[in-house]
C-alpha cells in the first residue's frame, strides 16, 4: 500500500477511504440465546464474509455482509442439526443469512469533552493554575450506530448494529486494517424462526431473543 493507512475525522484515527474486506482469520460471528429460560448458549457461524466501503465522508460509508447458514456451531453436534434443519434455519432452502446497511451515525463521546472543558473553566484568568489541563489526545476508537436491513430465510426486517471502532492502522505486513464489534437483539420469531416448546413451569425451552456478537479486522483492498 502507498499513500497514508489513515486520517483524522472529529478527533478520532480513522481509515483512509476505500474498499476492505472482512479479514477471515480475524473474525467472529456470534449469537447467544437462553435455553430453558435459565442459561445462555453462544454460538456462531464459521464462515461469512463481508465488504467495507469507507467513503471520503465516512458516514456515507456502507456495508454488505454474507454469512453461509450451515456453518453454525455451538459446540454440539445434535443442536446443530437442529439449528440447520427447517426447524430453524432450513439450510437446504436458504443458503445465507444477509446484511446490507442503509446508513451509519456517529455517537459523539460526551464525557471526554465534557471533563476537557470542565478543567479548562476551573482555571482563573490570569492566574497560574497548579494543576496542568492536559492536551486532547486524538482517540484511536468511537461508537457508531450502523442501521441497515437484515435477511433470514427470506424474510428482511430493518436491524441496528451498534458498533465499536476499535482504531485503524497499518499493519507489519503492509496492509491497511482497522477493528472493530458491534451487537445488536432480534426477536427470532420475526424471521420465521418460531420452533420452540412449551415449558411445564412457564416459559420456552428456546428463547424468543437473540443477541447478535459481531468482532473482527478489515483489510484494504489495493
Amino acid at each position: 500500500m502507498t499513500g497514508s493507512a489513515t486520517r483524522s475525522w472529529q478527533g478520532m484515527t480513522i481509515p483512509a477511504p476505500g474498499t476492505y474486506l472482512l479479514d477471515p482469520a480475524h473474525k467472529r460471528v456470534g449469537f447467544l440465546a437462553r435455553h430453558m429460560m435459565v442459561s445462555p448458549v453462544r454460538g456462531e457461524f464459521g464462515e461469512a464474509t463481508a465488504q467495507i466501503l469507507v467513503e471520503p465522508d465516512p458516514l456515507s460509508s456502507s456495508v454488505t455482509a454474507t454469512i453461509r447458514s450451515a456453518s453454525i456451531g455451538t459446540g454440539n453436534a445434535d443442536r446443530d442439526a437442529h439449528l440447520s434443519s427447517p426447524d430453524f434455519l432450513d439450510v437446504a432452502r436458504y443458503p445465507t443469512l444477509e446484511y446490507r446497511s442503509t446508513g451509519i451515525r456517529w455517537r459523539p463521546d460526551r464525557n471526554d469533552s465534557i471533563f476537557y472543558w470542565a478543567r479548562l473553566r476551573s482555571q482563573r484568568p490570569g492566574r497560574r493554575s497548579e494543576v496542568a489541563v492536559p492536551e486532547q489526545v486524538e482517540k484511536t476508537s468511537g461508537r457508531f450506530v450502523l442501521t441497515g436491513e437484515l435477511t433470514i430465510k427470506g424474510i428482511t426486517r430493518p436491524v441496528d448494529l451498534q458498533v465499536e471502532f476499535g482504531g485503524a492502522r497499518r499493519d507489519p505486513y503492509g496492509q491497511d486494517i482497522f477493528g472493530f464489534s458491534a451487537s445488536t437483539e432480534i426477536e427470532r420469531e420475526e424471521y420465521g424462526l418460531v420452533w420452540n416448546v412449551a415449558l411445564e413451569s412457564g416459559g420456552v425451552l428456546v428463547g424468543r431473543s437473540v443477541r447478535i456478537e459481531i468482532a473482527g479486522e478489515a483489510i484494504r483492498q489495493s
